[in-house]
């Protein structure tokens, strides 16, 4: 039978657990008072750069819930900021930059990370957080092409325009800029299981603006080589999109080793998309936490029921936690999948 610490890290693997282990996208989040007590209005990446705030942060949701992961508190353009970027997080906006990297001589900016130099404070977070925590700490980093849209466009974008067109009109600028962007990843990638992460998750967030011909092309070979050059940390990685219904079966080929899928998809259809030999985190709308609970109750059986209680599952939103949530449907939500899912043997 799988123990409350390693169940997470079963369920990546596709091994047979006790029950469903759940954790949230954004779990370490405005929902919660003491989370906005903490933070109050200061950018994003300042609190990153202070170890034992990003500790606090990390750990508050698992005071509240018993859930079954934690990922350290983090945004990622952590790296990018930590190579000399101008990056900024503005509230209700996002990321902004504002000397955007749109040529190949604008990739003359994008250094390698050298993590322990760069960005000690992500080390030192991590290295606490795993020394502290009783469930597998989760890090992450994001995708080449949803860091490349925030440096091409200058900051969050509806249509991604001037990032596809680069990838439409210049490929040799674009294949170098995915080229920089990636070994930036990887550093930043291997350097938190290096100090503790157990499992990690690749944000490609805005992957769902191209269409599948398009992703083939200009993001599949370089996730490719993302997930080949850190295969041997030998840790669980999920590879999550948003809008990605459509290539799911791209980023399964892609790589990963869990296929984190969004709500637009019945969590069914997503794993005959991408192989049920493969494991599967989602896929609860994130919004229907903000209706009543019987709401939420009827929605999350449903994709339980659509896992069918097969090995390799991981429960999970479809994307972050509102900051609208009721703080008590997250935690009733974790009972819920806790108890519904509980296997007789495991």
């Amino acid at each position: 039978m799988a123990l409350s610490s390693d169940r997470l890290l079963r369920a990546f693997r596709s091994e047979p657990v006790d029950r469903t282990p759940v954790w949230f996208m954004r779990q370490a989040g405005r929902y919660l008072p003491e989370y906005r007590a903490l933070r109050r209005d200061r950018d994003v990446l300042e609190t990153c750069r202070h170890p034992e705030e990003v500790v606090e942060l990390t750990l508050q949701p698992l005071r509240r819930m018993p859930l079954d992961g934690a990922i350290v508190f983090s945004d990622i353009t952590v790296p990018l900021a930590a190579i000399g970027l101008p990056i900024r997080i503005e509230p209700g906006r996002g990321p902004v930059i504002d000397e955007p990297v749109r040529t190949r001589s604008d990739l003359e900016r994008l250094r390698p990370l050298e993590p322990e130099q760069d960005e000690p404070y992500v080390v030192e977070a991590i290295r606490e957080l795993a020394a502290t925590l009783s469930v597998p700490l989760i890090g992450f980093a994001g995708a080449p092409f949803t860091l490349a849209s925030y440096l091409v466009e200058g900051g969050p974008s509806r249509d991604h325009a001037r990032t596809k067109a680069l990838l439409f009109g210049d490929e040799a600028t674009w294949a170098r800029l995915m080229e920089a962007l990636g070994s930036i990843v990887v550093a930043h990638l291997r350097a938190q299981v290096a100090a503790g992460a157990r499992a990690l998750q690749v944000f490609d967030s805005w992957a769902g603006a191209l269409a599948p011909e398009d992703y083939e092309r200009g993001v599949l070979p370089y996730m490719r080589r993302l997930f080949e050059a850190i295969a041997d940390l030998g840790v669980p990685v999920v590879h999550f999109g948003v809008g990605t219904g459509e290539l799911l079966a791209s980023m399964r080929r892609a790589g990963g080793s869990v296929i984190g899928v969004d709500h637009r998809v019945p969590l069914d259809v997503a794993w005959e998309r991408v192989g049920t030999d493969v494991a599967i985190q989602g896929n609860l709308d994130p919004a229907a936490l903000l209706a009543p609970w019987e709401v939420v109750e009827r929605r999350a059986r449903d994709v339980l029921a659509r896992a069918g209680g097969r090995d390799g599952h991981v429960f999970n939103l479809g994307h972050g936690v509102l900051p609208e949530t009721p703080v008590e449907h997250l935690q009733r939500l974790v009972e819920l999948v806790h108890r519904v899912s509980e296997r007789t043997t495991a």
